[in-house]
């Protein structure tokens, strides 16, 4: 059983349970087993794997960089770096089936390692719409934004009101890629390049 590094992402995992043992075997010649959702019914997926309905894990995408991260976390910053990647903004299956990792954990590592910050408040207004935000302004009383259009109702809220005021009327945030990021990004190319494009 191949359980190099299964502390990383699959520490939730009860490795004497039958169906746990066949995955690992199937990931014997991996670097490490890809992450396995607690929502995934082990059983069913299994079944199509045997069938050829279901793929594994590349065994490249399970190899680690130098850096400590897996291809699944460059393709994640690539999302980001598009700049409409949100608190709110689901993770696609392509994460836990195709690249072997926990989205969201991911998310967290490459905001602890430098390579993604999450935004205030304030520099999440762009990511409401203007119902929302002329919902924000009403809230502190403030006149003269109700012919305004999204940008000009942004231009407000920047002038009159500070991060502390706003923060707690509303709760999605956006991500942004840092410099180390994009170095990072620009370091392994070949990752984005073999992922499958589409405009974000």
């Amino acid at each position: 059983m191949n359980t190099n590094d299964s502390d990383k992402q699959n520490s939730h995992l009860d490795l004497t349970d039958s169906d746990v043992k066949e995955v690992f075997t199937l990931y014997k010649d991996h670097e490490e087993v890809p992450y396995i959702s607690p929502k995934r019914n082990l059983k069913e997926w299994l079944d199509l794997v045997n069938i050829g309905s279901e793929s594994l894990v590349p065994k490249r995408n399970m190899m680690r960089f130098k850096e400590g991260i897996l291809p699944g976390h460059l393709i994640l910053l690539w999302r980001i770096q598009f700049g409409t990647f949100t608190t709110s903004s689901g993770y696609p299956k392509y994460f836990e089936y195709n690249y072997g990792i926990n989205a969201e954990q991911a998310l967290k590592e490459v905001i602890e390692k430098g390579y993604a910050d999450q935004l205030s408040a304030m520099d999440s207004l762009p990511y409401l719409n203007a119902a929302q935000l002329k919902a924000v302004l009403k809230q502190f009383g403030l006149k003269g934004y109700s012919q305004l259009n999204k940008e000009g109702l942004m231009e407000l809220a920047q002038a009159e009101l500070t991060e502390d005021q706003i923060s707690s009327y509303f709760t999605i945030r956006g991500y942004k890629i840092t410099p180390a990021g994009t170095e990072i990004l620009a370091n392994y190319p070949e990752v984005v390049d073999r992922h499958p494009k589409k405009k974000y």
